[in-house]
């Protein structure tokens, strides 16, 4: 964070310097003890078993994707003004990073790319992160405040409906994307339950001619058999004259 905490409310200063995820000391022998909620009143962050002390308080649920921070957009949206953040979409949710991630020297591509830290971007987008924002809108501005949004309430989600954690299988994509979850191109999910619908229609379909081509085959008269109790006696040759 380049920005100096004195040109940041508490809250903001706090939030883009926090470490999440981290075990908490109190509750280290609890499962699910890592710190991923954050107090805009306190400004700390605490884990899950803390909760009771913050219950009134405004709460930012954290997310965490391969080592990186993340938050809902929609919740940014109602403390900071996110346009021309870039989002992506992930469990059926749109994020943004709360700090830009580190990149080699080299990184920088040809086309749009982050005005603080020349990271690759989508067009129109203009930031990477809500920190490369902040930082921009400062150095360029003077100051923040026309951009911070009135928020008296924030509550958790529901417990059980989101751990705060994405699936290692799936990755982050630019919202509006139709790559598949695992970034290499192709069809998106709906294209995938489309295959997997023709290709059960398919197996439906190979199964019922099977079944017609057994009904309507011509049935052939039966070998008739000579039960063995009925077997014909040994031939006895015609006299000799």
């Amino acid at each position: 964070m380049i920005v100096p905490s004195n040109l940041l409310p508490s809250w903001l200063a706090v939030l883009l310097t926090e470490k999440f995820f981290n075990a908490c000391i109190i509750h280290e022998e609890e499962k699910k003890n890592e710190k991923n909620i954050y107090c805009l009143d306190c400004c700390i962050s605490f884990c899950p078993h803390c909760f009771t002390p913050h219950q009134s308080h405004r709460l930012l649920k954290i997310r965490r994707y391969v080592y990186h921070d993340v938050i809902k957009l929609d919740d940014a949206s109602k403390l900071i003004d996110c346009a021309l953040v870039q989002s992506y979409t992930s469990n059926s949710a749109k994020v943004v990073f709360l700090n830009q991630r580190p990149q080699t020297k080299n990184s920088r591509g040809s086309g749009n790319v982050c005005s603080t830290c020349d990271r690759s971007l989508q067009d129109p987008y203009l930031y990477c992160s809500l920190s490369c924002k902040i930082d921009h809108v400062v150095r360029t501005e003077g100051g923040l405040s026309k951009y911070l949004r009135e928020c008296n309430f924030m509550a958790l989600p529901d417990p059980g409906l989101d751990d705060g954690l994405m699936t290692p299988d799936s990755v982050l994509e630019p919202a509006g994307s139709v790559r598949t979850s695992s970034g290499s191109g192709g069809y998106s999910e709906l294209g995938c339950m489309s295959l997997a619908c023709t290709a059960t229609t398919e197996i439906v379909r190979k199964k019922r001619s099977s079944l017609l081509r057994v009904a309507c085959r011509p049935v052939s008269s039966p070998v008739s058999e000579i039960p063995a109790g009925r077997r014909k006696g040994t031939p006895h040759r015609a006299p000799l004259h």
